[in-house]
């Protein structure tokens, strides 16, 4: 597993892009209990070609929050990468 950050010039970013058995990774973590998408995740869904992009929050509840978009709780991190 290749683990990087992504940040472009225009302020785009986020915490954490993995390549993983072919696959594209983004995750991001946030400590409100409802994350809502950002125009990050979607540039960065579009520059980068993800496969997926994981928003890690403090919650309990696994749940879409887009299209290859997903909430991961904090808790399930051990259970990487699926």
């Amino acid at each position: 597993m290749d683990p990087y950050f992504y940040g472009i010039h225009s302020g785009s970013e986020f915490d954490l892009f993995i390549l993983h058995q072919g696959k594209r990774i983004g995750v991001e973590f946030k400590r409100v209990d409802a994350p809502r998408p950002t125009r990050s995740m979607h540039i960065a869904l579009e520059d980068l070609q993800l496969d997926q992009l994981w928003v890690v929050y403090p919650g309990t509840r696994r749940y879409a929050l887009g299209e290859k978009v997903e909430c991961v709780p904090l808790g399930e991190i051990g259970n990487w990468p699926r």
